[in-house]
């Protein structure tokens, strides 16, 4: 500004006319070189609602020169016309009554950029008192939105939101280290308004953990072989309120004869932010720890790209894959699946991505050995928040573990049923050994689900007793042979009338562990759980057959009497076994004993000799 006194005319300026203009000359360019090296954008406005200034960051978001951007109003700049409305309703407040106001808006700058910006503005008074100019700070809070739209989408239907809490601006002074911060940044300090913040005030206030931290990177910014930039995040305790709070400060120095002089900057209060993201992060490490120790399957897909973004752990057990070499896309994955099963599959999944709940039952091959394993598939979608299938999961329940209990080895010898077991344990089945037929049947009726193993290599005869045994007392097990390289269909069509459901040749271990691997799949995919009726006629098989005698005749409804004619036994003894009978079917009553018997199908079909 030039004095009011200086002398009309022409002639010299006054020494101390020329230094005041200096000095202001001097101030302005050093605020002007401080204002361009804040990455915020800073700009005013004069009372016209009219661009007084902008600095270098204001100006590029625009994309234009200082000449084509100051004197313009919002409308001149092609704003919005509600946006416009609104900013210049904020200016109107602070030329009006000198308040301070703050907002967030999002703005599409002339120069393409789509961006979400925070801004703090306030008056700058004149002599007189009046409000002439309107400074304002601006921030570029994008980063956040787009922070908050990945805790949306990892949360899935959950919604976490994390608000920025506010932008506070500071300056340092590295000469004499000086500060003066405004209400904001001492609030994030738990200061109260106005309090006197020094060197002291600031160091105290960071946590002990991360002084060093922060210690260095001061040192890094105001180092004049650097560049000048502060970048860092940090916790604060508030010296008041004792709250521990979460900042991120940024900041740029200007040096002066290859010294640092000066500093300004500003700080956001990201406590909300590092808390959602702790959250997340913990929900992650509580799915992943459930995932993990499941039984089941767990899996998450992109239905956008079609792939598998995860699985759990049961995936390696199911497949016999690990998870690093599972297949990525859904197409992959869909080569593993039972031809006969695929379409049922994909049309499955299609409805999932429409938005249904699906459950179906399907069999897959497995890549590593060929078994074949049965799964049923609980799929599902998962929406965003605008209710957009943006995810899709399943449960997938293995039912050929669940189905099967176990799987019998008969050998006659020791070596080749270890052998036979170890074949069997690959294809991913428990496994027992029995070293004889009679010993099998001893205990069968009171075994597991499952299926038995036959070799019939070194006992043909005694092998196919077992199928035939099993069928005649209803003990639901079936049976495998297992036979000799060489074998005619006259020997495979013998095993199959002795009740075999399978017939498979023992040939080298690289094609018996597939085609065995097939026949246990095949075999144990028809085995059921143990129905009541299932166990009614595993203990009557137990029976002997006079004793199933007895049991038919008081079916029929004879008296000891009757019964012991038409066997050609005395009353006592038809007494004897009735009561043998009870007591091997633990039966306390003759209606009990008669009511196991009709579930186990006992009628007439057993001839009284």
């Amino acid at each position: 500004m030039v004095s009011a006194n200086r002398p009309a005319g022409p002639g010299p300026e006054q020494p101390g006319a020329k230094a005041e203009i200096a000095a202001l000359a001097s101030q302005a360019r050093l605020l002007d070189a401080t204002l361009s090296s804040i990455p915020d954008f800073v700009y005013a406005f004069d009372p016209q609602r009219r661009f007084a200034y902008a600095n270098p960051a204001m100006l590029a978001l625009f994309g234009l020169s200082a000449d084509e951007m100051l004197g313009k109003t919002f409308a001149d700049l092609d704003y919005p016309q509600d946006l416009a409305e609104r900013l210049n309703g904020h200016l109107d407040r602070v030329l009006k009554d000198g308040v301070t106001v703050e907002d967030e808006v999002f703005f599409r700058s002339r120069a393409g950029r789509d961006a979400y910006f925070a801004f703090l503005w306030g008056p700058v008074r004149a002599a007189d008192g009046s409000v002439e100019l309107v400074v304002g700070v601006s921030r570029d809070t994008t980063e956040r939105h787009a922070m908050e739209e990945a805790l949306r989408n990892s949360e899935a239907r959950l919604r976490a939101a994390t608000e920025l809490v506010g932008l506070g601006i500071y300056s340092w002074d590295p000469v004499t280290n000086g500060f003066e911060w405004d209400e904001r940044v001492r609030a994030m300090w738990g200061l109260p308004p106005g309090a006197d913040v020094t060197g002291e005030v600031f160091e105290a206030g960071i946590h002990p953990d991360d002084l060093t931290r922060v210690r260095a990177a001061i040192a890094d910014c105001v180092d004049p072989a650097g560049d000048g930039h502060y970048a860092i995040e940090y916790r604060v305790i508030g010296r008041d309120d004792g709250v521990t709070r979460h900042i991120a400060s940024s900041g740029r120095t200007s040096f002066s004869d290859g010294r640092a002089t000066g500093f300004i900057g500003a700080a956001i209060d990201v406590t909300a932010a590092r808390r959602a993201e702790a959250d997340v992060r913990a929900r992650e490490a509580q799915f992943r720890s459930f995932a993990d120790h499941s039984q089941n399957l767990i899996w998450i897909g992109d239905p956008s790209d079609d792939t598998i973004v995860y699985r759990s752990a049961a995936y390696e057990r199911i497949w016999g894959v690990p998870c690093p070499h599972a297949p990525i896309t859904l197409a992959a994955w869909m080569e593993d699946v039972h031809p006969d099963d695929r379409r049922q599959v994909e049309h499955a999944l299609a409805g999932v991505k429409a938005g249904e709940v699906a459950q179906f039952e399907y069999r897959i091959v497995r890549p590593g050995d060929g078994t074949i394993r049965s799964l049923r598939d609980t799929s599902f979608p998962i929406p965003d928040e605008n209710g957009v299938v943006a995810r899709i999961g399943g449960i997938t329940e293995d039912l050929t573990c669940h189905d099967v209990g176990q799987a019998y080895v008969v050998s006659t010898r020791a070596a080749e049923a270890r052998r036979l077991a170890g074949l069997v344990r690959a294809a991913g089945h428990r496994t027992r050994t029995f070293p004889s037929s009679a010993a099998f049947l001893d205990v069968a009726p009171v075994l597991a689900p499952g299926c038995v193993l036959v070799d019939l290599r070194n006992a043909r005869d005694e092998g196919l007793s077992i199928p035939r045994e099993l069928k005649a007392r209803s003990i639901p097990l079936p049976a495998i042979a297992l036979d000799a390289p060489g074998g005619d269909v006259d020997a495979a069509v013998s095993a199959m009338k002795a009740g075999a459901v399978n017939y498979v040749v023992l040939a080298n271990d690289a094609s018996l562990r597939r085609t065995l691997a097939g026949a246990l799949a095949e075999c144990l995919g028809t085995v059921r759980p143990t129905s009541r009726d299932d166990h009614a006629g595993a203990r009557i098989g137990r029976l002997t057959p006079r004793e199933r005698e007895v049991l038919v005749g008081l079916v029929e409804g004879g008296t000891n009497k009757s019964i012991g004619q038409k066997l050609g036994i005395s009353p006592r003894t038809v007494e004897l076994h009735r009561a043998q009978v009870m007591n091997r079917l633990d039966a306390r009553s003759l209606t009990e004993l008669l009511q196991i018997a009709l579930s186990a199908g006992v009628a007439r079909s057993v001839p009284v000799r």
